[in-house]
This record gives C-alpha cells, structure tokens and sequence, in this order.
C-alpha cells in the first residue's frame, strides 16, 4: 500500500516474528542467564550489528514523505507516525537520534531484489508474499484499517459512529476489503454501489451521486488531499474478517537485523507505545477519529 496507483489485492502475509538469535544448544531451552541466552541478547547489542554504515542506523524511505506518516517531508522531525515508529524502534536497538541517518529510496525500488543502501525502509509498505521472495519485512507495525470519506457539510459528514452511517448510500471499490468491511461492519441499509475502479467511486463522490466511500485509511488521506475538493474523513474502522494488510519494515532479503527490529516491535508493542503512537498520529491529530 501506499497511493492509489499503487493499491493491493485484499488481504496480506502476515510474517511470523523469529526469535533474536537461535540457541547454540538444541537440548535444552536456555535462560536469560546461560550463556547460550546471553549470546543470544549480544546479536543484537548495538555494537554487534552488521549495519550499512557502522556506528549509523540507516532507514529509507520515499521523497515527498507524505503527511501523517511524516510531518513537512522531514522524516528526521520524529513526526509522523512513521517517523516516530522509526525513532522508537531506533531507541530501543540502543540508538540516539543523532545515530539515525535517511535515505532518499523510491517507493517501487525499496521492494526491488538486490543490495539496499539502508538497514531498513519504513515507507506504507503492505508485507505480501510477492514482495517477500525478493526482500524480508519486520513483523508488522500498523494493522491497515478502513476510513469512511464524505464532502464535508453533507449529512453522513457528521457522524460520529458505525449506527449513524446505515442510511449511507455508500461506494466501494469491487475486489476489495473494504466492500467486504462496509457489508460485515456498517451493514448499511441499502446495498453498497460497487464501482470496477476506484477513481469512479471517487468521481461520484464528487458528483454527489454517493453519500460516502469507504477506501482504506492510506488512501483516505489521499483522496481527502489530493483528489475530491471539499472532502473529509468522517472517521475510521476495524474490518472484523478476512486477512489483515499490515505494514512492514523492508530489509534487504537475509538482513541479520529482522529479529532484533522484531524484538524492539514486539517491546513497543507490550508496552503500550506503539498503539500511543498510532493513536496520536493516525486518529486526533490526523482527524480520522475511531468509528464503533
């Protein structure tokens, strides 16, 4: 995922975390303290990286650096939820954030096969198994969720939860999770309008001939952006079926560093951080606000 030329058959390869680093001895399961465990947590001590500039852990990612997911197309600001993600996972592998270097790296050439001028690109990139034969991705970082977009002062611009859309006469695209999440979540009163492409549902949006679309959220803050005048995202959902699409941090493929990214992830995770994160840059301050 990323922008609308860009979109992804429904569903994704959600990848498994692997552990930090293998244990030496396969008898046993070793403890934090044998030695096989402390082998284990020094592959990913700071000084044992194997990184693309020693002493520098460098992240790619795509130049203009789209708002929320960075702030003013500065990846280096630590705003955006990307960019905050990159700075939280950068900390917790031991790094300050004078220790953390950008690379310019276009969008189609991250997921290209082949050597990478970054330890890892953080860029709106879905984990797929097409794209996972050619480079290896994190454990995921931000489950894709749904958003509802309408012109704003119309009536369904308004509301506030899920029960306040069933009246909506709502467009999707067909082939996508998003007829499959309108149909499972908001269960809208009248049958959703399936258009072939997405630009029809947008262009009935703007010709008033739909009350809503409902797109994934990435792509709601583009259309709200860059394509219907006047529009909004009245707010965003979970889908409840199906595979999640999830992003992934891309490294190029037998990267050593996946688990010790994964391990941060997994930390940010079970502490709550990065959902605070998601929260604060993905719903209030983005103005996609939670529909239930």
């Amino acid at each position: 995922m990323r922008r609308p030329s860009l979109l992804l058959a429904s569903g994704a390869l959600v990848l498994a975390a692997a552990a930090c680093a293998p244990a030496d001895d396969t008898s046993s399961t070793p403890s934090a303290a044998s030695p096989a465990g402390s082998a284990a947590a020094d592959a990913c001590a700071k000084e044992s990286l194997k990184l693309t500039t020693p002493g520098k852990l460098t992240i790619g990612t795509d130049k203009p650096a789209y708002e929320p997911w960075f702030k003013d197309d500065d990846p280096s600001s630590g705003q955006g939820f990307e960019s905050a993600v990159a700075y939280a996972v950068a900390g917790k592998m031991g790094f300050t954030r004078d220790e953390v270097a950008w690379a310019v790296v276009p969008f189609d050439s991250s997921f290209a096969p082949g050597p990478k001028k970054f330890d890892f690109d953080v860029n709106q990139i879905s984990i797929t198994p097409s794209r996972a034969k050619a480079v290896d991705f994190s454990q995921g970082y931000y489950t894709v969720k749904q958003g509802v977009v309408a012109l704003d002062g119309t009536k369904f611009a308004s509301a506030t939860s899920l029960a306040e859309l069933k009246d909506a006469k709502i467009g999707v695209q067909a082939g996508t999770t998003a007829l499959e999440a309108v149909r499972a979540v908001i269960q809208p009163t009248k049958d959703p309008s399936v258009f072939n492409q997405q630009v029809d549902a947008v262009n009935a949006l703007k010709n008033k001939q739909i009350d809503a679309i409902v797109v994934d959220l990435p792509t709601a803050f583009y259309v709200t952006a860059a394509q219907v005048e006047g529009s909004k995202i009245v707010g965003q959902f979970a889908a409840n079926s199906g595979e999640p699409e999830e992003f992934g941090m891309l490294f190029q493929k037998g990267n050593s560093l996946v688990s010790c990214v994964d391990k941060a992830l997994g930390e940010l995770k079970s502490s709550g951080e990065l959902a605070q994160i998601e929260s604060q840059w993905l719903t209030a301050a983005a103005g996609a606000p939670e529909l239930k």
